[in-house]
């Protein structure tokens, strides 16, 4: 992916994530008011209630003029023209708020004529917490001579407490957007790591190819020369330099592939084959490089054809029985099966090496792993060669486990989809 179709996905992601975080946090808003306007409702009905039945039974009439007046956000009066006991204030308050389900605290006073100024009545607790008596400053209003006031002192907390469900959702929206960040954050991060660590193996296996060629080259001339022909010890010396370095030579082709294969996925040239031939051509190659192993295919068919590319499959098979014939400690032995059951192929590699213990099996696959064993200081490697194979099966779409025989050796079994 390019850097700057990433950036603007980076971007509307962002942009999309910050206005549905915008509009929730506008919606709460709203949500807020509606519900600050829900509970003057709600306070000012059951006041109109109570002044109702304050006048019950004496000699005045409500007024036509609403008794009801909203000072604040938390404060109102009720005037009531005619002399009341505080006893049945609050019983009448108590219940006109219980019925409106009115359920935080509130507490009221009421104006005395005698001392001209208002009294501290009571704190009422509706909520199941302990009831706190405190003093709360009432002012005295002109023009009104038997009215009370009322003041819900945690009106901002119950308001908030019934809108749980809004602030739980603009929390978790505004975790979803610090997760993205970070999480765009790490990707960069990633991305620059594997850019250096590819420009880095890019250059490395190019410094070490160059020369390489150069040893192979003059190794092969030297080979070739009378002298060294005669000589069995130096015959036997420039052989090893020539193994050696094409030893060496693939192991930097396995690198070459693999940073490759992180950069962009490798193109398959798929094509129809017959199985059994490509198998066989691969087993003469590992004979030349391991005369002494024994590799034979057990298969009631030498006619199965399966859709594959053929380079990368041959190098899956060779790395297979290369790896096979390599960890073992005796005479090698491998037997590759083709069987088909339920329309899958299955192709097993099973081997006499030492195996892999169970509690790394697992990790055999992974990049750069090699299993902890009596051989890994013996063999040369880079822990890539399973890794490569475990990338073809994934692009052909194909299955690919690894398990330990009852007696010695792996069996690793490859699930190829199969059509007749």
């Amino acid at each position: 992916m390019k850097l700057n179709k990433l950036n603007s996905i980076i971007i509307l992601g962002l942009i999309a994530i910050i206005s549905i975080l915008v509009a929730q946090l506008l919606w709460t808003k709203e949500a807020f008011t509606l519900e600050q306007k829900k509970l003057n409702q709600k306070a000012h009905i059951a006041l109109l209630e109570v002044a109702k039945k304050l006048y019950e039974g004496t000699n005045h009439e409500l007024p036509a003029q609403n008794p009801v007046q909203k000072i604040a956000n938390d404060y109102y009066i009720v005037n009531i023209d005619n002399d009341f006991e505080p006893d049945i204030l609050e019983f009448y308050l108590k219940n006109e708020f219980k019925k409106m389900n009115i359920t935080t605290d509130f507490e009221y006073a009421m104006y005395n004529c005698q001392s001209d100024e208002m009294v501290y009545g009571n704190y009422i607790s509706l909520s199941e917490k302990t009831k706190v008596k405190q003093s709360v400053y009432f002012p005295k209003h002109k023009n009104l001579v038997y009215y009370f006031a009322i003041r819900f002192p945690n009106e901002t907390t119950y308001l908030f407490s019934s809108m749980r469900f809004w602030f739980i959702l603009s929390i978790a929206l505004i975790l979803i957007l610090l997760i993205y960040v970070y999480s765009i954050f790490t990707l960069l991060q990633h991305k620059k790591y594997s850019e250096l660590q590819r420009d880095f193996i890019n250059n490395m296996t190019h410094e070490f190819k160059t020369p390489l060629s150069s040893i192979l080259i003059a190794s092969k001339y030297l080979i070739e020369q009378k002298p060294i022909k005669d000589d069995k010890k130096l015959y036997t010396y420039t052989d090893i330099i020539i193994n050696q370095s094409h030893k060496l030579n693939g192991h930097i082709e396995k690198i070459l592939n693999v940073a490759k294969s992180d950069y962009a996925p490798l193109e398959l040239q798929k094509e129809t084959i017959i199985l059994v031939p490509i198998i066989e051509e691969i087993i003469q190659n590992i004979l030349l490089k391991y005369p002494e192993a024994n590799v034979k295919i057990e298969t009631v068919s030498k006619e199965y054809k399966i859709e594959t590319d053929v380079f990368h499959f041959s190098n899956l098979v060779y790395n297979l029985l290369d790896n096979a014939v390599k960890y073992c400690s005796e005479k090698s032995r491998v037997v590759i099966g083709i069987a088909v059951e339920n329309s899958v192929l299955k192709l097993t590699f099973k081997d006499n090496g030492i195996g892999v213990s169970p509690k790394n099996i697992s990790f055999i696959f992974d990049k750069f792993y090699r299993a902890p064993n009596e051989k890994s200081n013996e063999v040369n490697g880079f822990g890539l060669g399973l890794y490569y194979v475990k990338e073809i099966c994934n692009l052909h779409n194909w299955k690919i486990k690894a398990e330990n025989n009852s007696e010695k050796g792996i069996t690793i079994t490859l699930s190829i989809p199969y059509k007749k």
